[in-house]
């Protein structure tokens, strides 16, 4: 019972987060980033918020996040029913970096091949 309780707060968060950084962040820097997955853990203390960035240094993304972290928090806790809000912390997600350089790279071979 518990994972399911987790795994719909994961996605819960990740809606509302791509819906803060949408809508509600004023920062340019911050309009870019897509929240790619959420890990909540199980005493509901931490969330780790795996992020993606378009056209934008991860690293002065990742400081503009923090920088935004108390603002990015209680606007969780008022969109998100829980008793306590977790704390939040930012990882950069290279999957999708790591799945072009697959793509990539098998386009390199099937153009060998023809």
């Amino acid at each position: 019972m518990q994972a399911v309780k987790l795994e719909r707060l994961n996605n819960a968060f990740m809606e509302q987060l791509n819906i803060i950084f949408g809508t509600e962040i004023k920062n340019p820097i911050l309009k870019k980033v897509v929240v790619t997955g959420v890990n909540i853990t199980n005493d509901l203390s931490y969330a780790k918020i795996y992020f993606t960035c378009f056209d934008e240094n991860q690293k002065e993304v990742l400081k503009e996040l923090l920088d935004s972290a108390g603002f990015i928090r209680g606007e969780l806790s008022k969109r998100v029913e829980i008793r306590h809000t977790p704390e939040l912390t930012f990882m950069y997600d290279t999957s999708l970096e790591y799945a072009k350089r697959i793509e990539d790279k098998i386009k390199e071979i099937n153009a060998d091949k023809e």
